[in-house]
């Protein structure tokens, strides 16, 4: 007689289930390689799904590697639901190189909020950076229309939130005005993670817990690095979900914790290249993640945020 057939079981987490959709490299750390391990160390069960699969980033010379379709993803989005897998706490996103593939994304939010009504999605809508676009032009306008109102969380550096509101920022109130026009759009959770505002660098982070009332914002100031990393906005929006969730309804808390450990990692990275002799402001540095894990699981709390009134 033949055995019954052994069923798979995955046990529900206490902490949090994360589903996080970005690039994947072979070596260095961006996209999930920078993000799943810090979840991690705090906390999180972290199931990763590769928007693509390249030999190392596309910062060098040259790069090789597969990259997943729309209908690729949402494959496997029915293989979890097919086996009741598919319930997380939290969907979390960063780059995305087309328009099908984004919508594919609309489409999982969907799904995995009919199984989950309450699931937070932290959207990092990668686009570029200092005036240069990094997508096609038409990925902004879908970010805009289609995922700004369904994100929980959103993590825009300046030219993003630029891209995404209309709103040129060149001071701190722009900043705060970028952070109002979001909020009426979706988020009740904005967090500019860098504003070079006369010279200076700062993180600006909003929270509106509820509609009817003006949010909670502040500042961070955040020291200049004379060095150029790869993989730190994909881990900062990593940070920020795992240290918001722990802190709900202190975003200022969470960022500080978040901005702590990005910089302790950022110093260790220039320290050590320094020390085996490369000089850190000439190339891109391949961020120190593995050897900087104590700053993530137990940041020291380096700085503070500054509360806007």
């Amino acid at each position: 007689m033949a055995s019954p057939p052994i069923l798979s079981l995955a046990l529900p987490s206490n902490t949090g289930r994360v589903l996080s959709i970005q690039s994947h490299t072979v070596q260095g750390y961006v996209g999930n390689k920078s993000a799943v391990f810090p979840l991690q160390l705090l906390g999180y069960d972290v199931d990763p799904i590769n928007s693509v699969q390249f030999s190392n980033h596309t910062g060098y010379p040259t790069f090789k590697g597969q990259v997943l379709n729309g209908r690729q993803l949402l494959d496997l989005i029915e293989g979890l639901e097919e086996n009741n897998l598919l319930y997380y706490t939290h969907l979390l996103t960063g780059y995305i190189g087309s328009v099908s593939f984004l919508n594919s994304v609309l489409e999982v939010v969907d799904k995995l909020r009919s199984i989950n009504p309450n699931l937070t999605y932290v959207c990092d809508p990668v686009m570029g950076d200092e005036g240069k676009l990094y997508v096609p032009e038409d990925l902004a306008l879908v970010y805009r229309e289609k995922v700004v109102p369904v994100a929980s969380m959103l993590t825009p550096n300046q030219f993003e939130a630029e891209l995404l509101t209309k709103l040129r920022i060149a001071s701190e109130t722009d900043g705060r005005e970028a952070c109002n026009i979001l909020h009426a759009a979706g988020p009740s959770k904005v967090v500019i993670t860098s504003i070079n505002i006369e010279g200076s660098l700062l993180l600006i982070g909003s929270h509106q817990k509820h509609k009817e009332q003006a949010p909670e914002q502040f500042k961070i100031v955040i020291p200049r690095i004379p060095a150029y990393f790869t993989g730190t906005g994909d881990l900062m929006t990593a940070l920020l979900l795992g240290w918001s969730n722990k802190y709900p309804d202190s975003l200022d808390k969470a960022a500080e914790l978040a901005v702590s450990s990005l910089q302790a990692l950022l110093q260790r990275t220039v320290n050590d290249y320094t020390s085996a002799g490369f000089d850190s402001e000439s190339s891109s540095l391949e961020i120190r993640l593995i050897q900087s894990q104590d700053d993530i699981r137990e940041p020291k709390l380096t700085f503070k945020a500054h509360k806007y009134t």
